[in-house]
């Protein structure tokens, strides 16, 4: 990194460092007594996302989503791409069959704006990358969707909110269980998990495989195996540790070029990844709690393309392409009870990351290689408050990155919900800034491609506002919020150097979204129903170097492959001894671009509907030395829709899939926090 810059960044540590302090003080004078507590032990009731210490349901400021992993499983959902393309605000994208390069939009932010957790640690590649293909359902305790910047204590790619993934936390009598089921496309799904533990502790282990044929005519299975677990032990009466693991492999072959075409009888990309996390909560007094986290994350892939046969030997014929990721972090953090209902947080994060890449082409004119290594270091100090009082309840936080490459990047939040008891009414609001780093090969690519060290980090600013009504009991309640947020020195591509040998990319391009999520839960006795509705507007307001109709960015025009309206709708009922769950989602009409010629053309994505149907009866209820048996079915996109969600790519059409269930010993809810 250049010298001149890093010094500039040192040198404004101390001033940002002391405007967060001052800040933090401000909040401290005006926090009031209430009751709560720092690190409440029970799960159930409240949110654990966005903030340093968990918080109660209703009392953010943020419009949060909560899902529970029985209920999805209830309900027939396998994937996790099919649960978030329910969640209002959320558009996901598939390129294709099962198993195909998935993304997200947040709020109508780009794909590498939102964080993605998996029991509190973070599964983002470098710069923010996330594909959503390999995420299944069956080990999920529950996720929760906290849209708006959370970069104040998440940093960089937590842009446009974060999905925190938990997996399931075993407790009680020891239980084993299994489930498979085969269906339409050659699919499969496979899983087996066992879970218990005693009043101080707790463990969980699964594994599950997912695998199909493919919708295409060759070269399109796909295989996913994941294996994950975790135990969490209380070891005295003020101390608690936790440890989690994920191992998941996957396999996908395409047949496809990049604009859709069926052109390769032997292309395929696959991928590992890996996680740890290790956490340890201490009580050092009934003010104080420190908590020290550690965690890794690795991934190993790529893609290989060989020759068709001995006779390909013209024009570009082979190529093959291995990356390796890791990034390790530790966080420090201690929370002070201030008085009853006000928790100040401080905390530092060092983290440290680097990539290897190799590449190999075969063309005519003989093979060419290309090899790199990468690396970054990041360190982070924030600070955050939470309290309540009265029916209000509020939360800011700050953090200042200090990043050996951009040097330093302040971040904030905060957000505040008040009830209206008698109308069973909460408003709330939050504002933020989030930030996004720029990947390794935009600020190192040698070669063909020149990448820019003195690129910044993408950033947005947001804020909402929002009211969530109760209906009543059994948690029936009506939600409205209605977001804005801007996206700056978004990093572009040109092909075009301003200069010859230059870098190719720049902070250039802005846009702005903004729009109304609504959603709606109700609990009918054995009858449940939820519902939910994203309008989004989106605009690009510098386009960059992009130039035409065709381009990626048109100044003026909508940000490709987000719709402006988005519903989704879902009802479950339960029987003495089954369940009956339907569902329907629809997306409206989304522009894309058409890349099999060029310049790439405009084009538009007609809107469709899906339709799908699940159900599930107990063969053999638990008791007396018996295990539970049960048999599911659920049906996907049962009305034949043929649509696209990218340009060229044709997705799943009519589905089935047929399998059972099987569980020995566990006893009550098998889910949950340890019992105090």
């Amino acid at each position: 990194m250049n010298g001149t810059r890093e010094g500039r960044g040192r040198k404004s540590i101390g001033s940002v460092a002391r405007t967060v302090w001052t800040a933090l003080a401000g909040l401290l004078l005006v926090a009031s007594p209430a009751a709560a507590q720092i690190r409440p032990l029970e799960l159930e009731g409240l949110i654990v996302t966005g903030t340093p210490v968990p918080r109660a349901v209703g009392t953010e400021g943020s419009h949060v989503t909560i899902l529970e992993g029985e209920d999805l499983r209830l309900r027939g959902m396998a994937r996790m791409a099919d649960v978030l393309a329910e969640v209002p605000g959320l558009v996901v994208v598939g390129s294709g069959s099962y198993g195909s390069v998935t993304s997200i939009f947040f709020r109508g932010a780009e794909t590498d704006h939102v964080k993605v957790l998996v029991d509190g640690v973070e599964m983002n590649q470098a710069g923010g990358g996330i594909d959503l293909a390999g995420m299944a359902v069956w080990d999920v305790e529950r996720v929760e969707v906290v849209r708006g910047p959370a970069s104040a204590l998440y940093g960089s790619s937590a842009l446009a909110g974060v999905i925190h993934i938990i997996t399931r936390r075993g407790k009680g009598p020891a239980a084993v269980s299994a489930s498979g089921g085969v269906g339409t496309y050659g699919r499969q799904e496979w899983s087996a998990g066992v879970e218990g533990g005693t009043p101080s502790t707790g463990y969980a282990l699964s594994l599950s495989r997912s695998s199909s044929d493919g919708i295409l005519e060759l070269n399109n299975q796909f295989e996913s195996l994941v294996v994950s677990g975790g135990v969490q032990a209380r070891l005295d009466e003020n101390t608690r540790v936790s440890l989690s693991g994920r191992y998941a492999d996957r396999t996908y072959h395409f047949p496809t070029d990049g604009a859709g075409n069926v052109v390769d009888e032997n292309a395929f990309s696959f991928g590992d990844e890996t996680t740890l996390g290790a956490e340890a909560i201490r009580m050092v007094s009934p003010r104080i709690e420190v908590r020290a986290a550690l965690s890794t994350y690795g991934w190993d892939g790529g893609s290989l393309d060989e020759p068709d046969s001995p006779a390909d030997t013209l024009g570009f014929f082979g190529f093959s392409s291995l990356d390796a990721f890791r990034r390790t972090s530790a966080d420090l953090r201690a929370s002070f009870n201030l008085w009853s209902g006000s928790v100040a947080s401080a905390g530092v994060q060092v983290e440290r990351a680097h990539q290897r890449s190799f590449s190999e082409s075969l063309s005519e004119f003989g093979p060419s290689t290309g090899r790199s290594h990468y690396r970054r270091s990041n360190q982070a100090y924030y600070a955050h408050l939470q309290t309540s009082h009265a029916g209000w309840a509020g939360n800011a936080g700050v953090r200042i990155e200090d990043n050996e490459q951009y040097g330093t990047f302040f971040t904030y939040q905060a957000g505040v919900s008040y009830l209206l008891p008698q109308l069973g009414t909460r408003l709330r609001g939050s504002l933020g800034r989030g930030f996004k780093e720029p990947t390794f090969m935009e600020t190192h690519a040698t070669g063909w491609v020149v990448g820019n060290p003195y690129l910044r980090p993408e950033r947005s600013r947001a804020w909402e506002a929002g009211l969530e009504q109760s209906l009543g009991g059994g948690g029936s309640v009506l939600s409205i919020t209605w977001f804005r947020q801007s996206l700056d020195d978004l990093i572009q591509y040109t092909f075009m150097t301003p200069e010859p040998g230059g870098p190719n990319y720049f902070n250039v391009a802005e846009a702005r979204t903004q729009g109304l999520e609504a959603g709606a839960s109700l609990a009918l006795g054995s009858l449940a129903l939820s519902g939910g509705y994203t309008y989004l507007l989106s605009r690009v307001l510098n386009a960059g170097f992009d130039e035409g109709d065709g381009a990626v960015f048109v100044e003026g025009a909508p940000l490709i492959r987000r719709p402006r309206h988005q519903a989704s709708g879902a009802a479950t009922y339960r029987f003495s001894r089954a369940s009956l769950s339907g569902n329907v989602r629809g997306v409206g009409l989304r522009h894309d671009r058409d890349f099999s010629v060029w310049p790439a053309a405009p084009v538009e994505l007609r809107g469709y509907v899906l339709v799908g149907l699940a159900g599930e009866v107990d063969l053999v209820r638990p008791g007396d030395g018996r295990p539970a048996v049960s048999l599911h079915i659920r049906g996907e996109n049962l009305a034949g829709e043929e649509y696209q969600e990218v340009f060229g790519f044709r997705s799943p059409g009519r589905s089935v899939m047929v399998g059972g269930r099987i569980r020995f010993g566990g006893g009550g809810d098998p889910h949950g926090e340890l019992q105090p």
